[in-house]
C-alpha cells in the first residue's frame, strides 16, 4: 500500500516527518517496507501549452513546436510522436533539474534550430515509467505554473506491508485512522455532499442479486450525462504516486475511492447494459467473457459474475469486461459499490491467474457497511468533475447487515498480559482512539464493554482488544521483564534429531544435499519405465500448477534426483553425488477422497567417480559404493539393513537390491536401466537408492551397548566359499551367524568372484571370520571346531568350501 504525505495529510494532523510517522507507524503493527520521492530532483519545470507544431527543416523525426510558458513564447524543438497545438505540457527550462540527466538543462541548437528548453515525458519527471510520447496535463492546468508545486513532485510516498487481518489498511483513511490513534488527533472522513437530480435510480436501472450468498451487498448509483475526459492533475498524481495510471475521469475517480476509503467500486456504460439490467449470479459452466486487459476468460460455476440479461459483464470482485466499459462515447454510467464473498474472489482470481487491486481487496474481506459511503462519495466526485447528474436514490440490495460487535474487557487482565500498570483512563483513551464506543459494564465495576467499529473485522476477543491496547500505548513503552510462570524446555522431536543422524550421515559420505519441488510432471513415469498399473502413476493432479513441469504431486524421489543428475551433466558436472530428505504422497485410496499419506523419504543418486570423502581417488561409482553409503546410514541409526535381490522398472534387473530391515522392505537400491539412462542423456551409470524413513526411524535410535576394551587377543580365519548364484549373500551369511558359536565376533564379505575358476552357477564369495573369548584366549581347536560346523551347516544348503 503506496501512501502519499500530502494525500493523508487531508484527513488527519500529521506532526511528524515521513521518517518518524514511519518509524512509529511500524512500532504500533503498521509496517513500513520503505520511503520514496518520485521526482524529488526535479526542478525548472513549468506547464507551457502549444500554440504552433511545424516541420524541422533539416530532419524528418523533428518538429518545431512554439510553447506559451505564461510570461512569453519559447521554440523548442521535439521528437515525441504525440504533440498537437493545444495540448498543455511539462516544459523544463534552461537550467532545469530532470530524471535521468547527469547536467542541468542547456538551451542549444539542434539541428540548425534554436531549442529553449525540452518537453517532458513521465519518466523525466520521475512520476512513471512511460517514455513513448509527451506526458499531457490537464487543458485547465495554469499555463506557467511550477510543476513541481502542482504535481507535488518530491513528496514522500511511504510503502506499507499491510498483512491479511488488516484489510481496513489498505486505504489512506486507514492508514490515517492508525495516525490519530497516535496523535490522539482527529479523523477528517469525507461526508459526501450529493446535489440528486432527475428520475430516481431505481426506475432507471434494476438490480438482481441470486447469490446473496456470495453477494450479502450490492449497492448502485446512476449519473447522467457524463463528459468524459481527464480527471484534475492532484488526482491523477495522487493515482500515479499510489501505483496506478490515471486513464480518464471517471475510472480516475473510482480508483480514487478504492485508494481512499479502501471499497473498490466498478463504473458500467449504463447504455451497453441490456435493459439496463445487473443481475448478480454464479458463471454458467463453459461461459466466457473478455475482460478489461483484452484477455478472453473461460468461467465456471464456482465463479461469480456480474451479468446483464444476456451476458456476464464482468467478473466480482476481479476485473469488469471489455463489452460495458467507459469510453469516449460514454453519456450515463452505473455505479457498482458491493461486498463479495472473499473465499469466492480468491479462488476466482487464483483459477484465472488475474489479481487486480480490487481482488486483493475483496479476498481479505471487506466491511459491509462501506459500500454505501463509497458509492455516495464517488457520485460526488463524478458530479463535481464530470458534470454528472446523479439520480436520486441508491439501489441497495442486501442481506441483514452485521451488528456491531460488543466485547467485555477486564482491566486486570489487560496489565496482567501486557505486563503494565496501566490505568482504566488510559486503556478507555487507546480504544476511543481506535474509533471504539467504550462504556462500563453493568455486571462489574471493573469490566469495560466495548463496541468495535465495523471496520476492524479482525477484533473478535478480549485478547484483541488487549493488544490494540498494547499497540497504542506503544509496546516500547513496555518496561522489559523476566516472564514468569512454569517453564517448558523446548527441544527437537525424536524424529528430527534421527532425521539430522541421516542428513549428516550423508553428508559424510560426501554427498550434497537438494531439495527439490515436491511437484513433478507425469512425463517423468514414462521416462523411469513405470508400467501402466504401477501405483506410483497415481499422483495427485494439481488444480492450479505452476507449470506443466510441475502439475502432479510426487509418488517417489528418484525422478527428481535423476532430473537433478541430468541437469547437472548439461553444465558439464560429470561427477554428481546428491541427496535429498522430503515428502512423497501417496493417495489412501483412488479415485481420492481425502488427504494423502505423506511419507519421509530418503533419496540418493550417483554418477562418476566416488564421492572425495571417502578416500577413493578417481575409482568409478558402483553398486557397492551406493550399498556403502546404505551402511553408513545404517550405523548413524544403529541399525543393520540386509540388502538381497531386487526389482525395480528403473534400475538395471541384475543389479537392483531391496533394502530390508528385519522382516520389512524399506527401500530400493540399484543401477539405472540402460534405457532410463538414455531418456535423461546420461554418459555413464548413475546409481539410485530410495529409502522410507516412515519405516525405518521408529526401529531406530537404540541406546548403543557399552563394551569395554577386550583383553584377549582375537584370532580371524578366511572362507572361501562355492554359492549357487540363487542364494543370497544374506542367507549365506544368516546360516554362518547360527552356527559358528558364541564366539564369532564379526564377519565381513570381502571378495566376490565369477570365472574360469569357479563352476558355472556359482561364484565365490570370501569371508574374514573374527573369533574372540571374553576370559581366555581361544585355541585352534575352538576355532576349527566351530569352522566345521559351519561348513556342515553350509553343505546342507549346496555351498562348499574351495579348497
Amino acid at each position: 500500500m503506496l501512501v502519499q504525505m500530502h494525500w493523508l495529510k487531508d484527513y488527519v494532523d500529521v506532526p511528524w516527518s515521513a521518517y518518524e510517522l514511519a518509524e512509529r507507524l511500524t512500532a504500533s503493527g503498521s509496517e513500513v517496507e520503505r520511503i520514496q520521492r518520485f521526482g524529488a530532483d526535479v526542478s525548472g519545470v513549468v506547464a507551457g501549452r502549444i500554440q504552433d507544431v511545424r516541420k524541422h527543416p533539416h530532419a524528418d523525426k523533428l518538429v518545431v513546436c512554439d510553447v506559451n510558458i505564461g510570461d512569453r513564447m519559447i521554440t523548442v524543438v521535439t521528437g515525441a510522436p504525440n504533440v498537437a497545438v493545444g495540448q498543455v505540457v511539462p516544459v523544463a527550462l534552461p537550467g532545469a533539474s530532470l530524471v535521468g540527466f547527469d547536467k542541468p538543462l542547456e538551451a542549444g541548437e539542434i539541428r540548425g534550430v534554436e531549442s529553449y528548453g525540452m518537453l517532458c515525458a513521465e519518466d523525466e519527471l520521475g512520476v512513471g515509467e512511460d517514455h513513448e510520447g509527451i506526458m499531457i496535463l490537464p487543458d485547465d492546468t495554469p499555463v506557467g505554473s511550477d510543476l513541481t508545486q502542482l504535481m507535488q513532485l518530491g513528496d514522500a510516498v511511504i510503502e506499507f506491508e499491510i498483512y491479511p487481518n488488516r484489510p481496513d489498511c489498505l486505504s489512506i483513511i486507514g492508514i490515517a485512522r492508525e495516525v490519530a490513534a497516535l496523535t490522539q488527533g482527529e479523523l477528517r472522513i469525507p461526508q459526501p455532499a450529493i446535489a440528486e437530480v432527475g428520475a430516481p435510480a431505481d426506475q432507471i436501472a434494476k438490480v438482481i442479486v441470486e447469490a446473496p450468498d456470495l453477494c450479502p451487498r450490492y449497492c448502485a448509483r446512476v449519473i447522467r450525462d457524463v463528459k468524459i475526459g481527464p480527471s484534475p492533475l492532484w488526482m491523477q498524481q495522487r493515482l500515479r504516486a499510489a501505483g496506478m495510471r490515471p486513464i480518464n475521469n471517471v475510472v480516475d475517480i473510482t480508483n480514487y475511492v478504492m485508494l481512499e476509503l479502501g471499497q473498490p467500486l466498478h463504473a458500467f456504460d449504463l447504455s451497453l447494459l441490456r435493459e439496463q439490467t445487473i443481475i448478480v449470479r454464479r458463471a454458467r459452466d463453459g461461459e466466457c467473457m473478455r475482460t478489461l486487459d483484452g484477455e478472453e476468460r473461460r468461467l465456471d460455476p464456482d465463479m461469480l459474475v456480474i451479468a446483464d440479461k444476456e451476458q456476464p459483464v464482468a467478473i466480482a470482485g476481479v476485473m469488469g469486461g471489455e463489452n460495458s466499459e467507459i469510453t469516449p462515447n460514454t453519456v450515463d454510467l452505473l455505479l457498482e459499490s458491493a461486498c463479495f464473498d472473499p473465499i469466492t474472489v480468491r479462488k476466482t482470481s487464483r483459477r484465472l491467474g488475474l489479481r487486480t487491486e480490487a481482488s486483493a481487496r475483496f479476498e481479505k474481506g471487506l466491511d459491509p457497511h462501506l459500500p454505501l459511503l463509497a458509492a455516495n462519495r464517488a457520485a460526488e466526485l463524478l458530479a463535481r468533475f464530470c458534470a454528472g447528474k446523479v439520480a436520486p436514490g441508491v439501489i441497495d440490495v442486501h442481506q441483514e447487515l452485521p451488528q456491531q460487535r460488543v466485547i467485555t474487557i477486564r482491566p486486570e487482565r489487560v496489565n496482567q498480559l501486557l505486563g503494565t500498570q496501566l490505568a482504566v483512563d488510559e486503556m478507555i483513551q487507546c480504544l476511543e482512539s481506535l474509533g471504539c464506543r467504550v462504556e462500563a459494564t453493568e455486571s462489574s465495576e471493573a469490566g469495560l464493554s466495548v463496541a468495535v467499529p465495523h471496520h476492524r473485522r479482525d477484533i473478535e476477543r478480549e485478547v484483541d482488544l488487549i493488544e490494540e491496547v498494547g499497540r497504542i500505548y506503544g509496546f516500547d513503552n513496555i518496561p522489559a521483564t523476566l516472564p514468569q510462570g512454569t517453564a517448558t524446555r523446548g527441544g527437537e522431536s525424536r524424529e528430527s534429531l534421527l532425521v539430522a543422524k541421516v542428513r549428516n550421515a550423508c553428508v559424510a559420505a560426501g554427498l550434497h544435499e537438494t531439495i527439490t519441488y515436491s511437484f513433478t510432471s507425469p512425463r517423468h513415469f514414462d521416462l523411469m519405465r513405470f508400467p501402466a498399473d504401477d501405483a506410483r502413476r497415481r499422483a495427485i493432479n494439481l488444480a492450479n500448477p505452476l507449470s506443466p513441469e510441475l502439475s502432479v504431486m510426487r509418488t517417489t524421489l528418484l525422478p527428481n534426483l535423476i532430473d537433478g543428475v541430468s541437469r547437472n551433466v548439461t553444465h558439464q558436472v560429470m561427477n554428481v553425488h546428491l541427496f535429498e530428505i522430503g515428502a512423497i504422497f501417496i493417495p489412501k485410496q483412488w479415485p481420492i477422497t481425502e488427504q494423502p499419506e505423506e511419507r519421509r523419504t530418503l533419496g540418493v543418486a550417483l554418477l562418476g567417480t566416488v564421492p572425495q570423502a571417502q578416500g577413493l581417488n578417481a575409482q568409478v561409482c558402483d553398486f557397492f559404493t551406493l550399498k556403502g553409503i546404505l551402511e553408513q546410514v545404517g550405523r548413524a541409526l544403529n541399525l543393520q539393513f540386509r540388502v538381497e535381490h531386487g526389482n525395480h522398472p528403473s534400475l538395471h534387473p541384475g543389479r537392483t537390491g531391496a533394502i530390508w530391515l528385519e522382516q520389512k522392505e524399506v527401500g530400493v537400491l540399484g543401477e539405472v536401466h540402460p534405457l532410463v539412462m538414455e531418456a535423461y542423456d546420461l554418459p555413464g551409470r548413475a546409481y539410485l537408492m530410495e529409502l522410507d524413513l516412515d519405516a525405518v526411524l521408529p526401529a531406530a535410535g537404540k541406546q548403543p551397548v557399552y563394551e569395554s576394551l577386550p583383553k584377549y587377543p582375537a584370532s580371524t580365519r578366511d572362507l572361501a566359499l562355492l554359492v549357487p548364484l540363487n542364494v543370497s549373500a544374506a542367507e549365506v551369511e544368516e546360516q554362518m551367524r547360527k552356527h559358528a558359536g558364541d564366539y564369532l565376533e564379526s564377519m565381513e564379505l570381502f571378495d566376490v568372484y565369477q570365472g574360469k575358476q569357479v563352476p558355472a552357477g556359482f561364484r565365490s564369495l570370501a569371508y574374514s571370520l573374527t573369533y574372540r573369548a571374553g576370559d581366555r584366549t581361544l585355541t585352534d581347536a575352538e576355532i576349527n571346531s566351530s569352522i566345521k560346523l559351519i561348513a556342515e551347516a553350509l553343505a546342507a544348503q549346496q555351498i562348499q568350501l574351495r579348497r
